[in-house]
């Protein structure tokens, strides 16, 4: 059986840095250094909303032991998501041609889509040289569905694109409308991510009676496997004004996480690398869960001391 790798897909969510990070800790470096003892990996969300300067994965790098990973969020363009006009660097600002009445940027020409890939790139490079880049995690919109032969495949046509201009960058894909896993339309897209090696992602989220989110489907498509965990929050999944921590507000019961344990360790017995992430950043909830999970799992789950970290403390000066 292959390692599971367990972490969370935020270490920076407001309420994370203030209900799990102890008050000493309180620089961007600090919290790094310290998530970094306790996890080898991490998912980066910030990049989804916004591309950051090449500076800042350089940083990442610098304040990480050597076999720490980052899985980086693609930016919402890229994955044909609606962005706000602000949050677009000068020289992407520059190339957009429409905008909706709440400053939104809703259909992008190619070029600035195609400038987007350009601009990420050139972002995660500093993680790619210093061996920490994971995976790029294309999540995409419910309405990116393949409720059709020809959407289905126009939108497949569009990840070939993608995994085209992110090079050697693996592509981690998550779907978010159930069609893409209905039926016979489940094998054809295993079938697509498989050819290609493309890793699908497994999630766990809320089930409701019209089966309008993602099931709990598992899969290894490439060598790495890849699972997030969102939680189970029916009140607010679906929420139009809630943050991104009130909508994965939710912290998983032992027995939940015990559900998922059978299928982790069948993909890793599939797959080269497993990682468990988990969404649910809200308060402590997601580092709880993770450390729950790796002791669930055991011995082929990243390994925890006592105290809980991942490394001796002593060997990391967390900068405060």
């Amino acid at each position: 059986m292959s390692r599971i790798r367990v972490g969370t897909c935020s270490w920076t969510d407001k309420t994370m840095i203030e209900a799990w990070y102890p008050h000493a800790v309180s620089s961007a470096e600090a919290r790094l250094r310290y998530y970094a003892e306790r996890y080898d990996t991490v998912e980066a969300d910030s990049p989804f909303y916004a591309i950051p300067r090449p500076v800042v994965a350089e940083n990442w790098a610098k304040r990480t032991p050597e076999q720490f990973v980052f899985h980086v969020k693609a930016f919402g363009l890229m994955t044909k998501h609606a962005v706000d006009e602000r949050r677009l660097p000068p020289e992407l600002r520059e190339l957009v041609t429409d905008v909706d009445e709440r400053g939104r940027v809703k259909h992008p020409s190619a070029e600035l889509v195609e400038a987007s890939f350009d601009c990420f790139n050139e972002f995660i490079e500093p993680l790619r040289d210093a061996g920490k880049l994971g995976g790029v995690l294309m999540q995409f919109p419910p309405y990116v569905a393949a409720t059709d032969h020809a959407r289905m495949h126009e939108h497949l046509g569009y990840i070939e694109y993608a995994a085209e201009k992110l090079g050697d960058a693996r592509m981690l894909v998550e779907f978010r409308h159930p069609s893409w896993v209905t039926g016979p339309r489940e094998a054809e897209t295993m079938k697509f991510l498989s050819d290609r090696g493309f890793a699908y992602v497994s999630v766990d989220a809320p089930q409701f009676p019209d089966h309008s989110t993602m099931p709990p489907v598992t899969a290894a498509t490439s060598d790495w496997s890849y699972v997030r965990l969102h939680g189970r929050n029916r009140e607010t999944y679906f929420g139009k004004s809630v943050s991104a921590a009130d909508r994965f507000d939710y912290l998983y019961t032992a027995e939940e996480l015990a559900e998922w344990a059978p299928r982790v360790r069948e993909l890793a017995s599939e797959s080269d690398t497993t990682w468990v992430m988990f969404n649910n950043c809200k308060y402590d909830y997601a580092p709880r869960n993770a450390r729950e999970m790796a002791e669930i799992l055991g011995d082929v789950a990243t390994p925890y001391g006592d105290d809980g970290l991942a490394v001796p403390e002593g060997q990391l000066d967390l900068g405060v």
